[in-house]
């Protein structure tokens, strides 16, 4: 089959389909792990249906060989946890299919490079991102919050065992160091929830170590009169 607006310099009766290409992609890489892993085709769809989503071994065999006419995204996913590895990972196998296609009537590119934008690691020009930057942010400010709590309690034990006052000292400007990062973070957090509760997104979990960074919930059972 033939690609209309495609030349990567190949003779243009041996390029395939874009569909068909990424069904290639997962189709090896499915067969390599399966035999990384030892695998028989039974064995990843015995995997599969303990899984929830059974995948039998006859349509394992006819996608390994591109006989399977289509492959469902669920599939992929199934089949990527059952390999145990990233549905991306099976898309784009990086290091074992040196170019690939992102999308149809498009050049080959290097496979890293199609990998990095489908998981939106480079950043595409236009592209709406959507809260996946906030979430990221959420995620390295807690680990922050948390890593500064930690080693503030750990200052604050080498305080109270130290036995000079240089020791002393020296433990409190580490404790009062870490209680300023902690606080630091816990404000943006703070700050970052607030803006995300106003868009109308579910509010990532926060670790109980970080339960005042919300502000509490209004009292509803009293009365206006009772109110400060």
């Amino acid at each position: 089959m033939t690609q209309r607006g495609f030349d990567d310099g190949s003779d243009e009766d041996d390029v395939p389909e874009w569909a068909d290409r990424i069904k290639a992609n997962v189709a090896g890489e499915v067969r390599r792990r399966r035999k990384e892993m030892r695998w028989s085709a039974q064995d990843l769809a015995d995997r599969c249906e303990q899984l929830g989503h059974p995948i039998p071994r006859n349509v394992i065999a006819n996608m390994e060989s591109g006989r399977r006419a289509n492959l469902p995204l669920v599939d992929v996913m199934v089949l990527a946890a059952a390999l145990e590895t990233y549905p991306v990972c099976l898309i784009f196998p990086v290091g074992y299919v040196e170019e690939t296609q992102e999308l149809p009537l498009q050049h080959l590119v290097p496979t890293w490079d199609a990998l990095r934008r489908f998981t939106g690691e480079e950043e595409v020009p236009g592209y709406d991102a959507g809260l996946v930057p906030d979430f990221e942010l959420h995620a390295s400010l807690v680990r922050t919050a948390l890593a500064a709590l930690e080693e503030e309690e750990q200052a604050r034990f080498a305080a109270k065992t130290a036995t000079s006052r240089a020791e002393i000292e020296e433990a409190e400007r580490q404790r009062a160091k870490y209680a300023d990062q902690a606080i630091s973070a816990k404000y943006r957090l703070r700050y970052l929830r607030r803006e995300l509760r106003e868009d109308g997104a579910t509010l990532p979990h926060l670790p109980p170590a970080l339960g005042d960074v919300d502000p509490p919930e209004p009292n509803t059972d009293t009365t206006p009169e009772e109110r400060p």
